[in-house]
């Protein structure tokens, strides 16, 4: 019985201190996505996505000298065509 007090109390001081997670933004708009990787001095840092490029090529022009790299992205929904209605009048 005198554990429970102490696992109550780690778990509420582990959900008061734990770090915010950031969501992770993929733009379903748009077909290739830039994988830029922010390190910092000693190997820590943090990595992101950039999902505003039409092409693999436009986005290795940009990403070229970065360190980054091009993927396809993997939430991208194809655009669907409208049906064709013919009004009649």
């Amino acid at each position: 019985m005198r554990l429970l007090p102490l696992l109550t109390l780690t778990a509420i001081a582990t959900l008061c201190f734990a770090a915010d997670a950031s969501a992770q933004r993929y733009d379903p708009r748009y077909p290739v996505c830039m994988h830029i990787y922010d390190g910092g001095p000693r190997g820590g840092g943090s990595d992101r996505f950039d999902c505003s490029f039409t092409s693999l090529e436009q986005c290795r022009a940009t990403a070229s000298g970065l360190a980054a790299s091009c993927d396809v992205n993997p939430y991208y929904s194809v655009p669907q065509s409208r049906p064709y209605y013919r009004r009649h009048g």
